[in-house]
């Protein structure tokens, strides 16, 4: 009986790698050549690699605008003079020599906002794979803004230097890494600017949810009523998740319309809100390396429209609800961030977009919170756990901070209880404070009050947050003042 578990066991195992060998084996086109079906973990380097080929022979086969951006179940085909490989890929592709031959020529260039190796190869008129082998890099999709690249001459002409000749600006800086830090807030309208500018904010933000097939009318509107009054303008613009069933030509067709909102003269583009659960992306789809796909084509179409429009990413919604997971439903935003990381998402934003609006004591404790110790509770933990899980590389552009309080408004819902105790005085107190430890901090570019001058006190008690109270004041305009100026 032992043994015929074990024959039974074993014919399974056969049966299922040659499945796999099925799977992945190399088919054959209609055209006559080979194709392949992409598998989880690939890139086209690997895919080059495996295949004897070069990226920029699959990208000319298969019209892939964005050679970074390819999916599980996409068919390529394998341009003609490709070897085949074996039937079972080996585990890991064939690295790049860790000593490559020297070139004849090798000239610097310095990366900088929106490159990738597929556009300084053909800048250069090099390949990828040579300046993979000549940098040792290890992931040929993640380079980074100031990285210092050796580049092999590919015999055409060499373009002009980065570093600039006297008297030439310098290579553009991404606008979020650097400038000093600035306040504003999330508006209904404008008629509390007065109130804003005592505050000391300077910019205004707005949320339009696009849907597919709209023009840019909405944001026109918005980009032109905020600099009517005198304000920056950040304009969050996020989707209809029940749009998104073929993600890709989704992802094209909103990379297109946040370019053309772009070119209408935003300061800033938050790309997308929440995107960690399933109010905001659909569910069972829910993953920072997806976001991240969107985020890339998001970023080149703002940047090839206008490049001084400030990038931030979509900030998650600030959650321990999955227990440190991703599930159907949702991603807790610590594992979210860690997989945007993974997938290169700091190639594609200015700055880190964060949320936090669940705070019940001083911004200035790192402990204390009656409910516990989960990061989520705490400004620090929010302000750490997003501007270290990209090493620093990005700063922290905090699109809602707020503090809850029902003081002039009356009970609140039960799902908000915990803000309960929370007075005006504390409200203005502690977003002073919030607001001078982000300048101080060096760590963040721009704080958005979550909000301005809503007034909605219902299941979502917006009104709660609003610096102008029921009765027309502004405690926090006060603290606000004097933690920026």
């Amino acid at each position: 009986m032992l043994a015929k578990t074990r024959l039974a066991k074993l014919g399974i195992i056969v049966l299922l790698v040659a499945a796999l060998a099925v799977v992945l084996a190399p088919s054959v086109s209609a055209q006559g050549g080979q194709t392949y079906t992409v598998q989880p973990g690939d890139n086209l380097y690997r895919i080059s690699v495996r295949f004897g080929t070069t990226i920029q022979a699959l990208v000319a086969a298969n019209n892939i605008a964005n050679p970074n951006l390819i999916f599980v179940g996409q068919v390529l085909v394998i341009p003609e003079g490709a070897t085949t490989p074996p039937d079972t890929p080996p585990t890991n592709p064939t690295p790049p020599p860790s000593n490559p031959p020297p070139s004849s020529e090798i000239v610097t260039y310095t990366v900088v906002s929106g490159d990738t190796l597929f556009k300084i190869a053909q800048r250069f008129n090099t390949t990828i794979q040579a300046i993979v082998a000549e940098n040792n890099i290890a992931n040929p999709n993640l380079i980074f803004v100031g990285q210092v690249l050796r580049i092999p001459s590919g015999g055409g002409t060499t373009p002009p230097p980065t570093t600039p000749a006297p008297g030439n600006p310098p290579p553009p800086v991404p606008p979020g890494t650097s400038g000093a830090f600035e306040l504003g807030g999330h508006v209904a309208g404008y008629g509390r600017v007065g109130e804003m500018r005592s505050a000391g904010m300077i910019w205004a933000k707005k949320q339009i949810r696009w849907n597919r097939g709209e023009g840019t009318g909405a944001a026109a509107g918005a980009i032109n009523e905020a600099h009517n009054n005198g304000f920056k303008i950040l304009l969050g613009i996020v989707g209809v998740p029940s749009q998104m069933g073929d993600f890709n030509q989704y992802v094209q067709e909103y990379a297109a319309f946040v370019g053309e909102v772009a070119a209408l003269g935003p300061d800033a583009i938050e790309v997308w809100n929440e995107p960690n659960i399933d109010r905001e992306w659909p569910a069972g789809q829910i993953s920072g390396g997806n976001y991240t796909q969107l985020l890339a084509s998001a970023y080149t179409a703002i940047k090839s429209r206008n490049s001084n429009v400030m990038v931030i990413s979509g900030a998650p919604a600030p959650t321990g609800f999955f227990g440190g997971t991703c599930q159907a439903g949702g991603c807790d935003d610590n594992v979210f961030l860690a997989q945007m990381r993974s997938a290169g998402a700091s190639n594609y934003m200015d700055c880190v977009g964060a949320h936090y609006n669940e705070g019940i004591i001083s911004p200035d404790f790192r402990s204390g919170d009656p409910r516990g110790g989960h990061y989520t509770r705490y400004f620090w933990g929010m302000l750490d756990l997003y501007s270290n899980t990209f090493g620093g590389a990005r700063k922290v552009c905090w699109t809602e901070l707020g503090y809850l309080s029902p003081e002039g408004y009356g009970p609140l819902p039960g799902h908000f209880s915990w803000a309960s105790d929370t007075s005006v005085a504390e409200h203005a107190e502690w977003l002073g404070r919030a607001a001078a430890l982000s300048r101080s901090s060096g760590r963040v570019r721009l704080m958005i009050v979550w909000n301005v001058d809503f007034t909605a006190y219902g299941d979502d008690p917006v009104g709660g947050y609003a610096i102008v109270r029921p009765d027309g004041s502004c405690p926090a305009c006060g603290s606000l003042s004097a933690a920026v100026r």
